[in-house]
């Protein structure tokens, strides 16, 4: 279902590509809406058990595509650096396929707690208290992997 790897003298291992995964800072989700044409939007998420986790508003374009076809894509770029003599760059990244799925109760609490941590780590109280205060005016959204390919150039 999935082609191979074109460049496969730079594919990385399923553990390295994790690893990009839980340490990148922001990732591309991109979707088909019911117009044929792709969106992608760069996010904040968390790698978490597996899956990959993101929160969102209510409503929104990313929200309607993934209703039209729950199969996604999400691409993580990390140490990006130019080699202008070479005309290229150094580079390792990640992309997943998997289906998105919306998550609620325990397991969405769990990924706000997640992101929280992830990206405001110093601040947990207040964190907790903005959950609290926004959790029903927030969707967090699940990316179930499917299939992961990571490459690098070094």
């Amino acid at each position: 279902m999935f082609k191979e790897m074109r460049r496969n003298d730079r594919q990385i291992s399923d553990e390295e590509a994790r690893k990009l995964l839980e340490e990148g800072q922001y990732g591309v989700l991109s979707t088909v809406g019911e117009n044929g044409y792709a969106y992608g939007m760069p996010l904040n998420y968390v790698y978490l058990d597996g899956n990959i986790y993101f929160h969102c508003a209510l409503e929104g374009a990313k929200l309607d595509n993934i209703e039209f076809n729950d199969r996604v894509s999400f691409c993580v770029v990390g140490n990006s650096e130019p080699i202008p003599e070479k005309f290229s760059y150094r580079y390792i990244s990640t992309v997943v396929f998997g289906n998105c799925s919306e998550v609620t109760d325990d397991e969405k609490q769990t990924a706000l707690v997640a992101l929280i941590k992830k990206y405001s780590g110093d601040f947990m109280e207040k964190g907790m208290a903005y959950i609290k205060n926004d959790i029903a005016s927030t969707k967090v959204m699940k990316i179930t992997i499917e299939h992961l390919s990571g490459k690098a150039r070094r």
